[in-house]
């Protein structure tokens, strides 16, 4: 057992640390996503400070800052919310499927690693991290912006997909029979059918009963049931994360008011451990060797996820602004990415280096992308295309010159 003085110390340390690099980040008007990371492999093992005592409860914050940022998420909308944005956005969702999965395909067999690694490398492309996008929307103030349900929407229906994606995953990589594959991808489905259902069906209910005049008590209450659901969901093969959100779509009026107020610090506490955790389970000396492939990979897919972005806010007649801040805020890799990759350790070992650069590459370069995709591609636009915009510029000028007849006719003459 470790001597908890040494925990305390290294714990202290590392909250001290997470606290000044976040200063720095606001300071500067950046997201201290990065730097958490970056921390994270300074303290990791291989970097200049390795922790030793605090490291299992470091993997424990992290799980809990998983659950957390995904409750939160699901507090600002009510299930009927969901339902709507499901019915609507599943084209999106196709889209999103086609756009991202096929270069991790693609990628894997022009290295030759085969099908099945096809199939795990498709999963760490396609699956956006819901972490980080919502603590990067909350740090950016555009939880109340018109193009964040389509990303939420975009999240939602990867995080429901992924319920049945892993146990199919599992099962390739297990060899197992067809028959008890298709068990273990039923009591997923069903699981989340379930959690849903009551959701939408009894979450009046689960409010009142929830509900609490006393914060501490109200705290207890909604962070014991987002736990033990998000426990239940994970034993039952669904990603925990997909559980706390359900946990949050299911409380609505004061009781997600409440809880909001009350978990907000909580959850921006062990989302920093989250990121320090990430940067922790990372080793800097196995990032080189896969430098290249990685970010090829993370370019073309940051892309395709920008693109798919624009779609769905289109879709959803959002403005050209909105579109592309959706697009720049869905770039971030992170948690089920990871996640897959490890799933692949015992028969597909060479996918997690892979996986780990990628992941890291886009992880720190999303919340960029998400600040700054609009601003740049917007700039860009205005400067090239001005000139041609009607009433602009010399090419519109050079043809009411050249053919003055064909514009008297549909513009009435200039009254002095």
């Amino acid at each position: 057992m470790h001597d908890t003085t040494a925990l305390l110390i290294e714990l202290g340390a590392v909250i001290l640390v997470l606290g000044l690099v976040g200063r720095f980040a606001e300071r500067v008007g950046l997201s201290p996503i990065p730097l958490y990371l970056l921390a994270g492999l300074a303290f990791g093992e291989g970097g200049a400070l390795p922790l030793d005592a605090s490291e299992e409860f470091v993997a424990v914050g992290a799980e809990i800052g998983v659950i957390l940022l995904l409750l939160l998420l699901g507090l600002e909308y009510s299930a009927s919310e969901l339902v709507t944005s499901l019915r609507t956005q599943y084209p999106s969702g196709v889209v999103d499927f086609i756009l991202n999965a096929v270069p991790g395909a693609v990628a894997a067999l022009l290295l030759g690693w085969g099908p099945i690694a096809a199939v795990a490398l498709a999963g760490v492309t396609w699956v956006s991290s819901s972490g980080v996008i919502a603590k990067v929307l909350t740090d950016l103030g555009r939880l109340g912006n018109r193009e964040t349900p389509v990303v939420l929407g975009i999240l939602v229906i990867e995080d429901l997909l992924m319920a049945v994606y892993l146990p199919v995953l599992t099962v390739l990589l297990a060899g197992i029979s067809i028959a008890g594959g298709s068990v273990t991808l039923l009591i997923s489905l069903g699981t989340v059918g379930v959690v849903l259902y009551l959701a939408l069906r009894h979450g009046r209910h689960i409010s009142r009963a929830v509900s609490s005049e006393n914060p501490e008590m109200l705290l207890l209450v909604v962070l014991g049931l987002t736990l033990l659901v998000a426990g239940l969901a994970q034993r039952l093969q669904v990603s925990a994360a997909v559980g706390a959100f359900l946990v949050g779509i299911a409380l609505s009026g004061e009781v997600a008011e409440g809880a909001r107020k009350i978990l907000t610090p909580l959850r921006d506490l062990f989302a920093a451990v989250f990121f320090l955790f990430f940067g922790l389970s990372t080793a800097p000396g196995a990032i080189p060797p896969v430098l290249v492939p990685a970010l090829l990979l993370a370019l073309a897919t940051a892309t395709t996820k920008i693109f798919t972005g624009w779609y769905a806010a289109r879709r959803a007649r959002v403005g050209p602004r909105g579109r592309l801040r959706a697009g720049g805020a869905l770039v971030a890799r992170g948690e089920f990415s990871m996640v897959i990759a490890g799933l692949t350790v015992g028969t597909q070992p060479q996918i997690r280096p892979l996986a780990t650069a990628y992941v890291l590459i886009l992880v720190i370069l999303g919340p960029f992308t998400a600040r700054w995709t609009q601003p740049v591609l917007h700039g860009v636009w205005e400067l090239v295309g001005r000139p041609f915009r009607r009433g602009e510029g010399k090419p519109v000028r050079n043809l009411r010159t050249s053919a003055p007849g064909l514009f008297e006719q549909r513009v009435p003459p200039r009254r002095e």
